[in-house]
């Protein structure tokens, strides 16, 4: 992990602090980006055993409509602090592909001091830093995806005002403190055997394997894993033979990790495995359509305030057969448990089998038009 020391931070939030980011206005709220980590959280911090000043790191589940955040031990593992639930996220599960597609997006993500916007129009933000490497390799367009307040998302993740001030602290606290960048993992769901087994026929379940590979380097080590991207593939913990830079869009050349690292991982990885195997004899293959995102149901109250809640209903679940299993033609049968009528499913052509992770712009080839990246933050 790389570090500022604390003056060139000092200095570049000097430089940085009262300017917006493109496409936020300057509302003159500056003042709510410096209010203090509540009393309580600091308390739930010293009950862990770090420091307000310790790195952080953040995951966040769409599915689930939850974003925890963690912070570093001295001995340099992390241990996480809270979990907060998610007001708003629009989209669907899966990968943001373009501009417009209304996707939060999925994949690891770095948050410097830069990316923070003191002046936002949703009381306070934080631009996660998509497109990536991984992104871009893929041809992904789009930008100023961020976590802010005010329960109105079309891309981004939305707490409420209260939760984003508290987050946006513990983030500029670390970040002030010689951390040089917050690591964010966005994942579909959590990346549990019985999540896994229940999509395996999802057609972004390849691309969802490399996110678990990341996921299972952090769960194995509790310590934030280096992410690269070479072969348009992620890659973790892992350094070039020669010191070379790794290429996004080029093959993967040889690559060297830590045996410790590598055990554990590879451990955590076939007792998943065994499990996913056993839970696939018994679960049916399905995935699940969105009508616009979701939220936490700790908010169903709340309903009326957020953005587009005409569009806040269950998920309809599409049953997939497995060819594997049943030797036929795979054959989609969609059934809902919610009254509404549910969104259509994805054309056939888009569930391609070329790996997934290779097949999100036929996934994404219809949106409703509505251009994420230029909505003010």
């Amino acid at each position: 992990m790389s570090f500022f020391s604390p003056r060139a931070v000092a200095l570049l939030f000097t430089l940085l602090g009262a300017a917006a980011l493109s496409g936020c206005d300057d509302t003159g709220l500056a003042h709510r980006s410096m209010a203090p980590i509540p009393g309580e959280t600091l308390a739930m911090m010293e009950e862990i055993g770090v420091s307000k000043e310790a790195p952080t790191l953040i995951r966040a589940y769409k599915k689930e409509a939850e974003f925890e955040v963690w912070k570093m031990k001295p001995d340099g593992r992390y241990a996480k602090l809270k979990t907060y639930p998610i007001c708003r996220w629009s989209g669907q599960l899966g990968p943001k592909m373009r501009e417009g597609d209304r996707q939060a997006p999925e994949g690891f993500y770095s948050i410097a001091p830069g990316q923070l916007n003191p002046n936002s129009s949703y009381y306070l933000s934080f631009n996660v830093g998509y497109p990536n490497a991984y992104d871009r390799a893929h041809g992904a367009t789009g930008g100023t995806i961020m976590v802010h307040g005010a329960c109105s998302s079309a891309g981004c993740f939305s707490m409420t005002d209260r939760q984003v001030a508290e987050i946006y602290a513990i983030v500029r606290t670390s970040l002030s403190n010689g951390q040089s960048a917050v690591q964010m993992q966005s994942y579909p769901f959590r990346m549990t055997a019985e999540n896994l087994a229940k999509y395996r026929l999802d057609p972004h379940i390849a691309f969802w394997r490399e996110l678990k590979e990341g996921s299972d380097h952090f769960e194995a080590t509790l310590q934030e894993p280096s992410v690269g991207v070479c072969g348009g593939r992620y890659v973790f913990n892992a350094q070039t033979a020669n010191g070379q830079r790794l290429d996004p869009s080029a093959a993967c050349p040889a690559l060297k990790v830590d045996p410790q690292i590598a055990s554990l991982v590879s451990d955590k990885k076939s007792k998943d495995e065994a499990k996913i195997a056993e839970l696939s004899g018994s679960l049916s293959a399905v995935r699940l359509v969105y009508q616009d995102g979701g939220q936490h149901p700790s908010f169903a109250s709340r309903i009326p305030e957020v953005s587009r809640p005409e569009t806040l209903v269950p998920p309809t679940e599409i049953a997939i057969e497995d060819k594997a299993r049943s030797g036929k033609t795979a054959k989609v049968a969609a059934r809902s448990s919610a009254k509404p009528a549910p969104a259509e499913p994805p054309k056939d052509d888009a569930a391609t089998d070329d790996g997934g992770a290779r097949g999100w712009m036929a996934l994404h080839r219809q949106g409703d038009g509505q251009p994420t990246g230029s909505i003010q933050k």
